[in-house]
């Protein structure tokens, strides 16, 4: 099956991640240059989309899909230091080489850029740069908030911060207001969220069960979530209820 026939946004008026892509503040004419551009890609969910040292020939938008990026000890040991999720950018333009592996948490859909050519429409093109510098500070702000997370949170505040992250993340990309139910698929298996949060499966589905068992989320199946109210969920995670990061 095609690119196309599995996810038909060719448009790019029509994308679900317009609004907070790297083109979320492109014109017309800026759009229709970046056209020239792109591709899409796929990836199954384990599928590495990028070695770290690899040549870095393409950047790009994740459309659909969460990844990891990870980093290889030399003695062969790797922590997960990160999660792409929809509307994330992938690559560095100026940098020539991966730092991290990139891999396919789920099956994930990319709309990319060759590199050379979108580095020379960000000289060009004011709105891209400022959109990606943005990016760039948002992602930094994230990465000093998960050290909280990592560092000083406890493993029932670590579940209900990264439940509430993807939560928010979803009903962004929707476009969906936060008050009231929110209802989403949780993308990341139990054993996928135990290795990024650095804790042992058993805790995860133990800090899971009690969370549902407090009426803070309500689950069908082990994917399906509703969370009834994501202030009670984010006071649980020790964030405040109207800010947060990675929304």
């Amino acid at each position: 099956m095609t690119i196309k026939a599995q996810f038909d946004h060719s448009n790019c008026e029509d994308c679900p991640i317009r609004h907070r892509a790297v083109c979320a503040r492109c014109d017309a004419d800026e759009l229709e240059a970046l056209d020239g551009i792109k591709y899409y890609r796929n990836f199954e969910a384990g599928q590495t989309i990028i070695w770290s040292g690899d040549q870095m020939n393409f950047v790009g938008s994740v459309v659909s899909g969460i990844a990891s990026l990870t980093q290889t000890m030399e003695d062969g040991r790797t922590q997960m230091v990160g999660l792409l999720l929809p509307s994330d950018f992938v690559g560095r333009p100026g940098r020539d080489v991966a730092p991290y592996d990139v891999q396919a948490t789920t099956d994930v859909v990319m709309c990319c850029f060759r590199k050379k050519p979108f580095e020379e429409l960000m000289d060009e093109t004011p709105h891209i740069a400022h959109r990606l510098l943005q990016m760039t500070l948002d992602e930094l702000d994230a990465a000093r908030e998960w050290m909280l997370v990592l560092g000083r949170k406890t493993a029932r505040e670590k579940i209900a911060s990264l439940i509430s992250i993807i939560a928010r993340r979803d009903a962004s990309i929707g476009q969906k207001g936060l008050s009231g139910p929110i209802v989403f698929d949780l993308p990341l298996t139990r054993e996928a969220m135990a290795d990024y949060l650095g804790l042992t499966l058993e805790t995860v589905s133990r800090q899971i069960s009690a969370l549902k068992k407090d009426g803070l989320i309500l689950l069908e199946g082990k994917r399906h979530v509703t969370i009834p109210d994501l202030g009670r969920l984010m006071e649980e995670a020790g964030d405040d209820s109207d800010g947060g990061f990675l929304v």
